[in-house]
């Protein structure tokens, strides 16, 4: 009996041997705080920083910049801050765009300078382990290094150290003024600068980069707004249904996420009857009558880029007479403002044509 069991027991071992191998793994995956590659094969193709956004082309976005910036001088572009709802329940963050426009980071708190003799160097927030435990892992100098490919790093405790003398060795400073943060425009060197009119707006810039599309940025784009068009006829079916401003917002935010968007660009804006008529109506609180119209001027975000659409339907399903009259003109002018939407012609042209 003993050397049965010995025999099972050496049989075993090998199968025991081999679960201990498959089931354990050396080859851990590093969470930086946003999605990656590595921790997000679905979303990100090898070589993309963001989703559908490379390397290539954020680096290429960082020199387009520096060659409109004047020699000896540096761009201060900060992260958004995370803004609080109440005391300890923050609204969702959502990313400056110019900081992420140049530097590919999602989150919070950080501060990139560009500049011709430095490249891009990030001051990246320091995670306590407390913050890790309550908010997870967020991306530090490695991941600037690393990820992110800035040329230089440094925590963004050492942004006191290191920045002043940055700004008195340039010949003028851009930064956005809608999005300064104190934690630079507070040092010396930096209210010094503005005082002698060294300091621009960076804004006139990164908006000059930004009115050209790449071809991955516009594949983003129509994405975004197929997505909002596809939820868009989803809510127009649910209307007849559930003819409420808010449960119309809540179905066209719920079927805008469900097709891979991250938020929407901007409140819904829902108005029945003569709500329809606030531009920036948004209380969405209202039951919409039967015979009414419904206005819905609404968006959605992908990876960054957003889409904006607005359309208007009787709730019951028909126009009346004169709702169908009144569409047909608002029709009309838009086919035959759409003809003359070309290079060379501004908004504002096309705009008073409308008009």
């Amino acid at each position: 009996m003993q050397i049965l069991v010995r025999k099972l027991l050496q049989r075993a071992a090998p199968f025991k041997q081999g679960i201990g191998r498959c089931t354990y793994s050396t080859n851990k995956v590093h969470d930086i705080g946003q999605p990656t590659p590595a921790t997000h094969p679905q979303l990100l193709k090898e070589g993309e920083i963001t989703p559908g956004i490379t390397t290539e082309e954020y680096i290429s976005r960082r020199k387009r910049l520096l060659e409109l910036l004047p020699e000896k001088s540096l761009a201060i572009i900060a992260a958004a801050p995370v803004k609080m709802m109440t005391d300890v329940v923050p609204y969702t963050f959502r990313q400056d765009a110019d900081y992420l426009y140049i530097t590919g980071c999602q989150q919070p708190s950080g501060v990139a300078v560009l500049g011709h003799e430095c490249g891009l160097c990030m001051f990246m927030p320091e995670a306590t382990r407390h913050d890790v435990i309550w908010q997870g892992e967020v991306a530090g100098v490695d991941a600037a290094l690393e990820t992110f490919k800035a040329e230089k790093a440094h925590p963004l405790s050492k942004l006191r150290d290191i920045l002043p003398g940055m700004i008195r060795g340039s010949s003028k400073l851009f930064h956005n003024m809608q999005t300064a943060t104190p934690i630079y425009t507070e040092l010396d060197d930096f209210q010094r600068a503005a005082l002698t009119g060294k300091v621009k707006d960076l804004s006139n810039l990164t908006h000059e980069l930004r009115w050209i599309k790449s071809p991955a940025e516009l594949k983003l784009m129509k994405e975004a707004a197929s997505i909002v068009c596809q939820g868009l006829l989803q809510t127009m079916l649910h209307s007849k249904m559930y003819p409420h401003e808010g449960m119309l917002a809540a179905k066209i935010e719920y079927e805008s996420k469900m097709r891979g968007a991250q938020r929407m660009a901007f409140n819904p804006v829902v108005g029945g009857g003569s709500n329809g008529s606030v531009i920036h109506y948004s209380r969405n609180d209202q039951k919409i009558k039967n015979g009414d119209l419904v206005l819905m001027d609404v968006g959605c975000e992908l990876h960054g880029y957003a889409s904006d659409l607005t359309r208007t339907w009787p709730i019951c399903g028909s126009f009346s007479s004169v709702h169908e009259e009144l569409y047909s003109l608002v029709l009309e002018t838009n086919k035959e403002s759409m003809k003359i939407c070309r290079p060379g012609v501004s908004l504002r042209e096309i705009h008073n044509f409308s008009v």
